[in-house]
């Protein structure tokens, strides 16, 4: 009889495409020059230049007790500018974003919630030289017995291990404890790994690659290490001050817990104190270094004046981040007064920032812009629906075309296109209208509606 079996049709995997998803970086070539386009940025050229000058200062340690404000209409790229400043500072760089409405809480004060944001911004990088076995797994071996509460299952009991670089060879026999950690990481021939000497923590850094036999791997290919098996290893272990803050106050926390004392939300003072202590004390003697990041605000203008006034001391402290506020208002109210002030922010705290500006998209950017989000999107998008979206791009928002393609690509799908055409984009603006076409319907049914 011949073997017949139905191929189940595979499940489409979940992705979340975010507004800034395609942004790679400022998108700048050696000399700090803006390209057109690059790295998921279009336009902009003096802004991203501009922010490029601010990733270099902030590596070079220039940035203490300054800030960036990024001021500019609604859709011109600020949030943009930030996050590929983050991705030009690299991984090891802290990056916080918050929106100025995130402070208000029944549940903590405004000022506990920024000072627990600025701490979470300030990395701390501990190094330690431990003793360690380094190399390319060469053979491996696990030796298993019965497990004591049922003769039927076997546990791992031990392990031997052959461990190769370059110039050593090394065979090591290990305990139970490394043969279960071996056979969680899925430890096999041509891995190379390291073993802690003193706490028998393995560590697997990727797999030895002399020729590719696919284009996509779960692994990561690295070389043969060389010299000794045996050898002295940097560690390096990246933490904020705020993860700091939590362990100290956990430690109390459990104390007080024992004790029937009441627990808070809030992180006393004196931990955070105890913990600059400590911090200060490994910097200068060389077995730790700060990483000063980022804490990015989108929406400054919802702060009020005393968030303003806790920013504009917390940016004179020692232990301080580098600031980047971003607002699209202009004279307006400074929140929790009467007085006004450009952007909403107060005077003396503006005096301290490096104000970027950014200016509307043209024609050509926007199609640009457009023509990245559709693919970062997977919608498949007609060349006259892609200038039917880039004109109502211009003459509406961009934010506005960006919202119609996936409307556009539903209505193509029903009509059975592979492709978005034009149709389907003056379908979706028909059914979608902007922010004008809305003002413009209650206008002219403002009788009709509540007040």
């Amino acid at each position: 009889m011949a073997a017949i079996k139905e191929v189940k049709p595979v499940r489409k995997e979940f992705r979340r495409v975010g507004a800034h998803s395609h942004i790679r970086g400022l998108g700048l070539d050696e000399n700090g020059r803006a390209k057109f386009m690059a790295d998921g940025m279009v336009g902009q050229a003096e802004a991203r230049e501009a922010a490029g000058i601010v990733v270099q200062m902030i590596r070079e340690g220039k940035m203490a007790g300054r800030g960036v404000l990024i001021v500019g209409p609604s859709g011109t790229g600020k949030t943009a500018i930030a996050v590929g400043i983050a991705k030009e500072l690299g991984e090891d760089t802290p990056f916080v974003a918050m929106t100025g409405s995130e402070i208000y809480s029944s549940e903590m004060k405004k000022t506990e919630a920024m000072m627990q944001a600025l701490r979470k911004a300030i990395g701390v990088r501990f190094r330690e030289r431990r003793t360690v076995y380094e190399g390319v797994v060469s053979r491996i071996r696990i030796g298993y017995v019965k497990h004591p509460f049922n003769p039927y299952v076997r546990v791992p009991h031990e392990a031997e291990v052959v461990l190769e670089t370059r110039d050593d060879s090394v065979k090591l026999r290990v305990g139970e404890e490394i043969a279960v950690q071996l056979l969680q990481l899925r430890v096999r021939r041509g891995d190379v790994i390291w073993i802690d000497a003193e706490t028998g923590e393995v560590h697997k850094t990727g797999r030895i690659c002399e020729k590719r036999e696919y284009d996509i791997s779960v692994y990561k290919c690295v070389e043969k290490p060389s010299g000794p098996v045996k050898k002295e290893k940097e560690i390096v272990h990246l933490l904020t001050l705020h993860d700091l803050d939590v362990a100290y106050a956990a430690q109390r926390a459990a104390a007080a817990s024992f004790l029937g004392m009441p627990l808070t939300r809030e992180i006393p003072s004196d931990v955070r104190q105890r913990v600059d202590e400590e911090v200060k004390k490994l910097v200068s003697e060389g077995r730790a270094e700060l990483v000063p990041g980022v804490l990015f605000i989108d929406d400054a203008h919802m702060l009020d004046i005393e968030a303003f006034s806790f920013l504009t001391r917390a940016m004179e402290s020692d232990l301080a981040p580098i600031l980047v506020l971003a607002t699209n208002r202009g004279i307006t109210k400074i929140r929790g007064t009467d007085i006004e002030s450009p952007h909403g922010i107060p005077l003396d705290l503006l005096d301290r920032l490096l104000i970027i500006k950014t200016r509307p998209y043209k024609p050509e950017e926007i199609r640009e812009i457009l023509r990245i989000r559709a693919d970062e999107e997977e919608v498949p998008l007609t060349e006259e629906a892609l200038e039917e979206l880039t004109k109502l791009g211009a003459e509406r928002s961009l934010r506005y075309a960006v919202q119609l393609m996936e409307p556009a690509r539903i209505l193509a799908e029903r009509e059975g296109r592979a492709k978005v055409t034009v149709e389907d984009v003056r379908r979706a603006a028909e059914y979608f209208v902007d922010v004008k076409e809305s003002v413009r319907y209650i206008q002219q049914y403002e009788e009709k509606f509540l007040k």
